[in-house]
C-alpha cells in the first residue's frame, strides 16, 4: 500500500506543477476599453476561440483541475 501512495502522491504533483503552469499560460478575460461601451465579442475570434490554442488550454485546464479533485480525495479518503 506505500508504494502505490508514493505513485499516486508523485502523479499528484507533477498535477499540481502542471496546473499551475497551464494557468499562467492562459490570457486575461478582462474585456479592456470594450466593456465601457457595452461591447460584445461577437467577433469570428470570439465565435472560434474553441479551436484555438487558447481554447485547447482551457479545456487542459478544466482536466486538470479535475483530476487534481479526484486525486486530492483519494489521497485523503483511501490513504488515511
Amino acid at each position: 500500500m506505500t508504494a502505490l501512495k508514493v505513485i499516486v502522491t508523485l502523479i499528484y504533483v507533477l498535477v499540481c506543477i502542471a496546473l499551475v503552469i497551464i494557468v499562467l499560460l492562459q490570457e486575461g478575460k478582462s474585456d479592456g476599453l470594450g466593456a465601457l461601451n457595452g461591447s460584445t465579442g461577437t467577433s469570428y475570434w470570439e465565435k472560434n476561440k474553441g479551436r484555438s490554442a487558447e481554447g485547447a488550454i482551457s479545456t487542459i485546464t478544466k482536466i486538470l483541475a479535475a483530476v487534481f479533485i479526484v486525486l486530492s480525495v483519494v489521497l485523503n479518503v483511501v490513504f488515511q
